[in-house]
This record gives structure tokens, sequence and C-alpha cells, in this order.
């Protein structure tokens, strides 16, 4: 498998609670895995090891061959076999190839939508106004929201600011996205728009990992199903087989409450 993400003998605790225990995970390029799980089971926690908003305690994880957050030692100072951390623009700057879409938007309120999608390419990547401006309408208008451009986040609904998080994730022109509970903030009848748009990037090959509790769309989208419990991978494979007829206790007992 050609994977665009790995993620090796991961640990992270926060104090006295071990929130990841040893996560090993592959995604291939192209690949969608859809990960699902109980509430407190580490799901947010490994998106955010992967894009090193939370620092592993122990293991590594590489996005397209390169490792996040650190570097192997090299010289005859360092230790070949101990991982020195970069430093922090330098994992700015590896961020903006991976797009991370939040529970609560986070859109910068006092910002224009068109403002909230340049802001970064312009100040991260050193893209030209007029180049990023032209992305940001294009992106816009993917997601059906070309006529919003000069609207402010807070005369959007949930579900257009939703949208336009994603844009914004996208204008980065990132290799990989990571979408932590994308519509759980939202009500039930915006739902549907936000997953459409996500559903289409599926449809592109982009790589995702989603971490959701839809479980209809799971079964549409994912190549692959992850299912977490205790910090733990505890089964994973295709949709037919997790969802359908899943091999572990713990994951039929959960599914048995949701579906």
């Amino acid at each position: 498998m050609n994977a665009m993400v790995e993620v090796r003998s991961v640990h992270k605790s926060f104090g006295a609670v071990e929130v990841l225990r040893g996560i090993d995970l592959e995604v291939a390029a192209g690949e969608v895995a859809v990960v699902l799980g109980p509430s407190g089971s580490g799901k947010s926690t490994l998106l955010r090891t992967i894009n090193h908003l939370e620092k592993a305690d122990s293991g590594w994880i590489s996005v397209d061959g390169a490792l996040i957050g650190y570097r192997r030692g090299a010289g005859p100072a360092a230790r070949a076999d101990r991982l020195y951390e970069l430093p922090e623009r330098e994992i700015r700057r590896q961020r903006t190839g991976i797009g991370f879409v939040f529970q609560n938007f986070h859109l910068f309120p006092h910002l224009t939508v068109l403002e909230n999608l340049v802001e970064a390419p312009i100040a991260v990547q050193r893209r030209p106004r007029k180049e990023a401006e032209a992305t940001a309408r294009r992106l816009l208008a993917r997601v059906g929201l070309a006529e919003k451009a000069d609207a402010y986040p807070g005369q959007l609904s949930g579900g257009q600011q939703q949208r336009v998080a994603i844009a914004r994730a996208l204008a980065l022109s990132p290799r990989l996205l990571l979408f932590d509970e994308p519509t759980s903030a939202l009500d039930p009848e915006l739902v549907g728009e936000v997953l459409d748009v996500i559903r289409d990037l599926a449809h592109q090959g982009t790589t995702m990992i989603i971490v959701t509790h839809e479980i209809g769309f799971a079964r549409e989208v994912a190549d692959t199903v992850v299912f977490m419990d205790g910090g733990r991978i505890v089964e994973q494979g295709p949709p037919a087989q997790v969802l359908d007829h899943p091999r572990h206790a713990r994951t039929r007992a959960f599914l048995a409450k949701v579906l």
C-alpha cells in the first residue's frame, strides 16, 4: 500500500489518563478512513496528534513520507534512533499540508468569508493576494457558497459556516484532510449539506480521515472503518466487514446502540 499516513506505536497521556495506547494505522493516498467509537475513546486526540496539535508521548507519525513534528537524529552529535522536535515555524509549515476541519468551525468572526479563506495562503504560503482570492472564490463555488464571499460568519447558518471551514482547509492545497466530527455542532437539517461536500471530496480521491458518528455516511464513503475504544484500535476493515459483520464484541455492542 502507498501509505499517505503512517501512525506507529503512538501513545498519549493527559496527566494520569492514557488516551492513546499504542496506535498503529496506515491510510493510503486517496483513501477515506472513517474513525468510529464512543466518547472518550481517543478519536479526536488521534487526529490532533497527526498534525501535531498534540505531541505524542512516544511513537511517530508521518504524512506523505515526512515525519510530523520531528526529525531523525543526524550528524556526529545526534543519535540516529532519536527524534528531535522541529522548530515551531517548521511545524506550522508542515500543518499547511494537513487540512483540519473542527467541530465548531473556528472561523474568524471579524473577517468576511473571502478573507477567512485567503488569510493563511497569503500569510503562511506567501501567495499573491490576487491568486489567493481567485482560488478562494473557486472553492466557495465548489461548496455552493459563491454568493457569500462578502458575508461575515455570523450571518451564515451553521451548515454554511462548516462549508466555509472546509473551503478554508482546501485553500492551502493540503495533501490530507482531517475532520473532527464535522456535523456534531449542526442542527439535524443542516447535516446533509456538509456531508454532501465531504462526499464530493471523497469521490475526487482526496485522502481523508474522518471522525464521525454518522454511521450511514461511513458506510457510503469509507474505504476503511476504524473502531476505537479505550485508546486502542479494536477493529478495522472495509465498511461491509466492520459495520455489518463486526468481529469484536466491543464493536458489536457499540453498533447495537447506534444503529
